[in-house]
C-alpha cells in the first residue's frame, strides 16, 4: 500500500484542475477543439457492449455526478430504430449477475421491452458416451437469458443517450496514440492520460478504462503483455427454426469429438445455434445446401455413431452403484428439438482463440472485457466476465470517488485487479480444459470424463457451487 501511495504522488500534481469549461456540443462534434485540451476524470476507449455498459454505469453512479465522463467509440452511433422482426445470428447467454448490473442503470427494462428469452434449465451431454449433467432450479428460477448483443447495445445506447450531461460520446473517432505521463511531473508535463485521435484531437484524462476488444490499442500503449493463442476451431453460428413450437426453455449443449454445438432458445419456434469446429469443418457447413445443413445438425444431437460399448457399459456401472448410493431424485434427460429451417443469411462464423492480459491495470489505465480476457464459448460466459469487470471496477471507483481520492492511483485499482483475475484465470483455466478434454475420443480419457460428468450430476451440492460460480 505504502509503494502505491508514493507512486500516485509522483503521477498527480497538487491542486491540479479540470482544463476548461464543459463542452456541451462533444457528443455529435466532428470538428476541431482547439489548443485548449479537455481534461476528464475517466475515458472510456472502445463502445461495444462492455465499453458502452461501463460509460452507462458511471454515468448513473451518484458518485460520479460531478465527474467528466468520455466514451471513445470507432463505429457510428447505434441509432435506436424499430426492432428488425429477423433474429439476429449474434447472441449472448446473459445470466443473472449481469442482468442485474443491466438493471442497476435502466438497460434492462429496455432489453425487457423488446426482446429476451429466459431458461430454465440446462443439459449437457456427452457424444462419446450416455454422460450428462443437467443443472435446473426446483423453484423454476429463470437460469438465464438469451439476448441478441444487437439488442443489448440498443439498450445501453438508449440509457446513454438519456445521461448526455453525464457521459460525452465521440463517434467515429480513430486513437493513434495514448501517452503516459513520466515519472516526475512539472507544469509542462501533464499528469494526466493524454490521447490523440487521426483528426488530430487531444484529450487527457486521470483514467484510462480499455474495453477495446481482443486487439486492444490500450493493452497495447500501455506495455501489458498478451498470453494468447488460436484454437484450431471456428464458431458457426445460425437462427434456426424448430420443427415445432415448444416452451423451448432448455439451454442444450453436446460435446463432440471435434467441438461442442449449442442450440440456446430464442422464441417458441427459434434458436440459436453456436457449432465450435475445425476450421475446415466450419467453412463446409456455412457453405453447404440448407437441407445437408439441417441434416448435420440434428445428427449432431441425436447420433450415437461415436458410442462404443465398453464406455457405455463402464458408463451404466457407475450410474448404477451412484443411484444405489445415493437415491436421490434427479432430472430426467430430455430429448432435445429437430430444427426444419434456417433463417434467410443468418449463417456466419469467426475464428476461436483464448487470450488473458498477465495485468489489468497499471497507472491511471484499467483493462475490461475482451481487453483483458478472451475465453471459448462453450461456457457462454464472454460478455458475462465483461459485465463482472464493470461491477468490481464500479465498486471500486465509486468507494474511490467518494472519498476523494485520484482515480487512477494503483491503491484501489489492484483491488480490482486481484478480485477479478481470481474469478477470470479459473474459468479461463477451466474452459480450456473442458474444451481439450473432450475434443479427444481416446478411450481412458473418454471414460475418466463419462465418470466425472455422472459423479458431478449425482452430487447436488457440486452442482449448486458450479451454478452459483456461473451466474454471477
Amino acid at each position: 500500500m505504502a509503494a502505491c501511495c508514493r507512486l500516485t504522488r509522483f503521477l498527480v500534481v497538487p491542486g491540479a484542475t479540470l482544463g476548461g469549461p464543459r463542452l456541451p456540443g462533444l457528443r455529435w462534434l466532428s470538428g476541431s477543439m482547439g489548443t485548449e485540451q479537455a481534461v476528464y476524470d475517466v475515458v472510456v476507449a472502445g463502445g461495444g457492449m462492455v465499453g458502452t455498459a461501463m460509460a452507462c454505469a458511471l454515468g448513473h453512479n451518484i458518485h460520479f455526478r460531478d465527474k467528466k465522463i468520455l466514451l471513445l467509440e470507432a463505429g457510428p452511433n447505434k441509432v435506436a430504430t424499430k426492432l428488425p422482426e429477423t433474429y439476429s445470428n449474434r447472441v449472448s447467454s446473459i445470466t443473472p449477475g449481469s442482468a442485474t448490473l443491466l438493471s442497476s442503470f435502466g438497460a434492462w427494462d429496455h432489453i425487457c421491452n423488446m426482446r429476451y428469452k429466459p431458461f430454465r434449465r440446462m443439459q449437457v451431454w456427452d457424444a462419446c458416451s450416455e454422460a450428462l449433467i443437467i443443472f435446473d432450479k426446483d423453484d423454476l428460477d429463470d437460469m438465464g437469458y438469451i439476448v441478441e448483443n444487437d439488442v443489448i447495445m440498443s439498450a445501453l445506447t438508449k440509457q446513454l443517450d438519456a445521461i448526455p450531461d453525464q457521459v460525452e460520446v465521440v463517434y467515429r473517432s480513430k486513437v493513434i496514440s495514448y501517452t503516459w505521463p513520466g515519472p516526475f511531473c512539472n507544469t509542462e508535463n501533464s499528469p494526466w492520460v493524454q490521447i490523440t485521435l487521426a483528426d488530430g484531437r487531444q484529450f487527457q484524462t486521470k483514467l484510462l478504462i480499455g474495453a477495446d476488444g481482443q486487439n486492444s490499442g490500450v493493452r497495447s500503449a500501455a506495455g501489458i503483455q498478451n498470453v494468447c493463442w488460436p484454437y484450431d476451431q471456428s464458431a458457426v453460428v445460425a437462427t434456426l427454426h424448430l420443427s415445432e413450437p415448444t416452451e423451448n426453455n432448455v439451454a442444450w449443449q453436446r460435446f463432440l469429438p471435434s467441438g461442442p454445438i449449442a442450440l440456446l432458445p430464442l422464441s417458441d419456434t427459434l434458436s440459436s445455434l453456436v457449432w465450435s469446429t475445425s476450421h475446415e469443418h466450419a467453412k463446409e457447413l456455412v457453405s453447404m445446401e440448407e437441407e445437408n445443413f439441417l441434416d448435420a445438425i440434428n445428427s449432431a444431437f441425436w447420433s450415437d455413431a461415436n458410442h462404443t460399448d465398453f464406455i457405455d457399459s463402464a458408463g451404466s456401472m457407475l450410474q448404477y452403484a451412484v443411484t444405489f448410493l445415493q437415491p436421490t431424485k434427479s432430472s430426467a434427460r430430455q430429448l432435445p428439438p429437430s430444427v426444419a429451417k434456417v433463417g434467410p443469411k443468418s449463417r456466419a462464423l469467426f475464428p476461436l482463440g483464448l487470450g488473458h492480459a498477465v495485468e489489468y491495470v497499471r497507472p491511471r489505465v484499467a483493462l475490461i472485457g475482451d481487453a483483458a480476457h478472451r475465453v471459448h464459448p462453450l461456457a457462454g460466459q464472454g460478455v458475462n466476465m465483461g459485465f463482472g469487470d464493470i461491477s468490481s471496477l464500479i465498486h471500486h471507483l465509486s468507494r474511490a470517488a467518494f472519498d476523494g481520492k485520484d482515480l487512477g492511483s494503483m491503491c484501489h485499482l489492484t483491488k480490482y485487479e486481484t478480485e477479478r483475475q481470481r474469478h477470470n484465470v479459473f474459468l479461463i483455466a477451466a474452459t480450456d480444459l473442458l474444451k481439450r478434454l473432450y475434443s479427444t475420443t481416446f478411450s481412458p480419457l473418454v471414460l475418466l470424463r463419462t465418470w466425472g460428468l455422472q459423479a458431478t450430476n449425482a452430487v447436488l451440492p457440486l452442482k449448486e457451487q458450479i451454478m452459483a460460480f456461473a451466474s454471477k
